[in-house]
């Protein structure tokens, strides 16, 4: 880089540590403010501020190698995390009942579901510490692409670039809390927004594609193979049912397999409305409608990010056509930067893409910290503690937890492989208790414990033993493990306190399982929760859809697929006008129980 981009970095470091420092006296108030904001932030810095958290480093560097490699079919792998399609759950029904719980972390939601006896308690921890585990492997997975980015993009080792990064996120993230967080992500998400439209015009303007070319696929072990493909198979809309890639992608080959499973996770994970610093927004939200819609200008904003990696994919085949294909697809990014980027604009795309992984990273480490400080120190170690020792634990656990995943980072060098671990594996494992705590009303506390513990325990052990399976085996076995620990946690233990989950029910009114408990409300009050139900229902169906189609619209648009864009544009209206008369006219209704 040039002096004035390294100028231009060092201001954007300086202003983001300086707007986050400025706010640190209010975010010291105490945890509800270190935490949640104090309930008070508006609906679209929530929305701007998700967004921007969802926008990172590590997995930008994936997901442009996966359209790199593959163009859209990358996009259908995605699904099973970067298209982020838990959003459109989140928007429908999944953040209001969430919301509604008013508590700071969802470790702290099991003893409104379970009660605080003994199940609630082992619930809570179990959620506490399971949710720790992400967070760490979160941080993991952030110094691994951080480091890999910035110290290919610097010339220097990953390590030094990994600890860089770290060190300065963290001044502000420990120090300013989620108010800290919010109003960087916001300043960040507008740098990421001047990126996006700087390097879509360079592509569009830059780049014209012919009928065949070549790209590099990953082998394993630091080896790659270059195959050819046609400007026609990379921006297909419709994908395949089987591909034949070789090397370590050849774990998609029964590509309409892999989908339906990742469709089937999505769904799971949507449903159970898990999601760490995603799920903190809501809880910070005022009401049902500002849950709601924060969660549309999350979507809208997050649409952008597909365009962007669809335009550094573009250029990476250029620098193919041009130069040599990129070996590595995960190094697409860093190449196309020091390439195709001038002098000073360097700068200003470089802090961009610095942007997104800080804004991810400070989300995840401040939303972690709560599950110590909430859920494990306050509850159960020291009830009595004061709000200044409540502070002070809040600033350690945020810095243990940068510790334990910058020293994990350390032993994986490949993005995708804890990525996929996370997604399809660890991940998978906290799935089906989360999703029957919503819906079933015999399911117990134990259960919960039972179910979470099985299924981590199997996501580990199957990738000690198992060694490199197809993602939907790693997810079946987690999904399969947790399953039998539910049911065996229920079945063997006693229900739940029926006054407990008619306070559940009058307080969050989820559709499901829910006969029993539901014999303790008034039938009017019954039928106006069944109508919402119904609603909500019938929105999901039309909001899922409606998300990727929107995003490969954006998509579609910088590939110059025009065919394509009339085809999404169309239906893209068709949800749209479902989309309002199913979930958007009636944001404003909200059903209440005395």
């Amino acid at each position: 880089m040039l002096f004035i981009d390294y100028v231009v970095v060092a201001v954007y470091l300086i202003a983001v540590m300086v707007i986050g420092l400025m706010v640190q006296r209010k975010a010291s108030a105490g945890i509800d403010s270190y935490f949640l904001g104090n309930r008070n932030l508006p609906w679209w810095i929530l929305g701007a501020s998700g967004m921007s958290s969802n926008v990172d480093v590590s997995g930008t560097m994936i997901n442009t190698a996966f359209i790199y490699a593959l163009g859209t079919l990358g996009f259908f792998i995605e699904i099973r995390g970067g298209v982020t399609l838990i959003m459109a759950f989140l928007m429908i029904f999944m953040g209001k009942w969430n919301r509604r719980a008013q508590v700071m972390t969802l470790a702290e939601w099991m003893h409104l579901r379970f009660g605080t006896s003994r199940e609630g308690d082992l619930a809570r921890i179990i959620s506490a510490v399971g949710a720790l585990i992400m967070t760490v492997a979160m941080i993991t997975y952030f110094a691994i692409g951080s480091g890999k980015f910035i110290g290919e993009f610097l010339g220097i080792p990953e390590y030094m670039a990994t600890l860089i990064m770290i060190v300065l996120a963290s001044t502000y993230t420990i120090a300013s809390g989620l108010y800290g967080v919010v109003w960087t992500d916001v300043v960040q998400g507008g740098l990421i927004f001047g990126m996006i439209i700087y390097i879509c015009w360079l592509a569009i303007d830059l780049v014209n594609l012919p009928e065949v070319f070549s790209v590099s696929v990953p082998l394993g072990g630091g080896n790659f193979q270059t195959i050819s493909t046609t400007l026609a198979d990379w921006t297909r809309l419709v994908p395949p049912w089987e591909l034949e890639l070789p090397g370590a992608y050849s774990i998609y080959n029964l590509f309409g397999i892999a989908i339906m499973f990742y469709l089937f996770k999505v769904t799971l994970e949507g449903s159970s409305g898990a999601g760490n610093y995603m799920i903190q927004r809501y809880f910070a939200a005022k009401n049902d409608r500002e849950a709601g819609l924060l969660s549309l200008f999350w979507i809208l904003l997050l649409a952008f990010r597909w365009p962007l990696i669809a335009a550094f994919a573009l250029l990476g085949v250029h620098y193919g056509l041009t130069h040599q294909v990129i070996a590595d697809p995960e190094l697409v990014l860093p190449t196309v930067l020091n390439t195709y980027i001038p002098g000073g604009m360097k700068g200003l795309i470089v802090a961009g893409l610095m942007a997104a992984a800080m804004s991810t990273f400070d989300s995840t480490v401040n939303a972690g910290a709560a599950y110590w400080v909430k859920d494990l120190y306050q509850t159960f170690l020291n009830p009595k503690a004061t709000e200044r020792q409540l502070m002070r634990h809040s600033y350690w656990a945020s810095a243990v937890i940068i510790i334990l995943g910058t020293v994990a980072s350390f032993g994986i060098s490949n993005i995708n492989e804890i990525w996929g671990w996370i997604t399809m594996g660890i991940g998978a494992g906290m799935f089906i208790p989360q999703v029957l705590r919503w819906y079933w009303w015999r399911f117990n506390g134990y259960g919960f414990a039972w179910g979470t513990v099985a299924g981590m325990v199997a996501a580990v052990m199957t990738k000690v033993f198992a060694g490199t399976i197809p993602e939907y085996w790693s997810f079946s076995i987690a999904c399969g493990g947790s399953l039998a620990g539910c049911i065996l946690g229920t079945y063997l233990t006693e229900p739940t306190d029926p006054k407990v989950l008619l306070k559940f029910y009058k307080i969050t009114r989820p559709f499901g399982f829910w006969g029993p408990v539901r014999s303790g409300v008034p039938a009017a009050t019954i039928a106006k929760i069944n109508t919402e139900n119904r609603r909500d229902l019938l929105a999901t169906c039309f909001a899922v859809p409606w998300q990727v189609v929107l995003f490969l619209l954006f998509m579609m648009t910088v590939l110059r697929r025009w065919d394509n864009v009339s085809i999404l544009f169309v239906t893209l209206l068709a949800l749209s006008v479902g989309l309002y008369l199913s979930w958007f006219r009636h944001l404003s209704t909200e059903v209440r129980v005395d």
